[in-house]
């Protein structure tokens, strides 16, 4: 059985990935910072169900948190064959309100807690695949969040480099999610939802597991000659 780990794994996409990923066969480390409860709930859930999966605390800002529960989750299942970088906050505030701790969070979450997340588990990883959630704002911006827009566009440029250091045995891609139907658009009113969808080639807001599928693949053999890509999941939002 292979390992993996997903952080900001409780909720959102990242549950939906843990969940695709343990249904595929993968054992999976199941990341969270506060919300533990959602943690054990999906860990309960996918033990019972589709596979095996067990939750782990650590705040990805934090290099020392994160380097912890990558040792802990080695120590109880071994080698570690994949990562996903999916923990993300989003501070909506443009640039004239958008405090230096703002900032500093963002970055510290989005991109730095990314880097750490590899650099902690690559004693472990002697073959396998790393997969970075990134945005459609990594390339057209964002309207209400400058550090979101940068913090996204610098995980592609980790992902590139990583792409060609950890060649030929380690794989590194990133999906870059359009609207999904996540917590981070939970505050749209109804009008705002169709005036989303309307704008959308294919006029819906697209599910977390829609990633989920994207995200598994790119871990699989399926991609076994792809590395340094990004995969867009935007339902024509925004073509490049």
């Amino acid at each position: 059985m292979k390992n993996v780990i997903v952080t900001g794994a409780s909720r959102g996409i990242g549950r939906a990935i843990a969940i695709e990923l343990a249904k595929r066969g993968y054992r999976v480390g199941i990341n969270y910072n506060k919300s533990e409860k959602e943690a054990r709930e999906l860990a309960n859930l996918i033990n019972e169900k589709y596979g095996e999966a067990h939750p782990y605390k650590a705040d990805v800002s934090s290099y020392q948190e994160i380097k912890n529960m990558v040792d802990s989750f080695h120590n109880d299942f071994g080698e570690i064959y994949g990562l996903v970088a999916n923990a993300g906050i989003y501070i909506r505030k443009r640039m004239r309100e958008m405090t230096i701790e703002d900032w500093k969070r963002t970055i510290d979450v989005n991109l730095n807690g990314a880097f750490y997340l590899v650099k902690a588990s690559l004693p472990y990883i002697s073959y396998g695949s790393i997969v970075f959630i990134a945005s459609q704002l990594a390339f057209k911006g964002s309207e209400s969040s400058v550090a979101y827009g940068a913090s996204k566009a610098g995980i592609l440029g980790l992902m590139r480099s990583l792409a060609l250091q950890l060649a030929p045995d380690i794989r590194v891609n990133a999906v870059a999610p359009g609207t999904i139907d996540t917590d981070m658009i939970s505050t749209y009113t109804p009008k705002q939802r169709r005036e989303r969808e309307e704008k959308i080639p294919l006029k819906r807001i697209g599910k977390p597991n829609e990633v989920a599928k994207v995200v598994a693949f790119l871990l699989s053999e399926d991609s076994s000659y792809i590395t340094g890509a990004t995969i867009d999941v935007n339902g024509g939002l925004y073509i490049r």
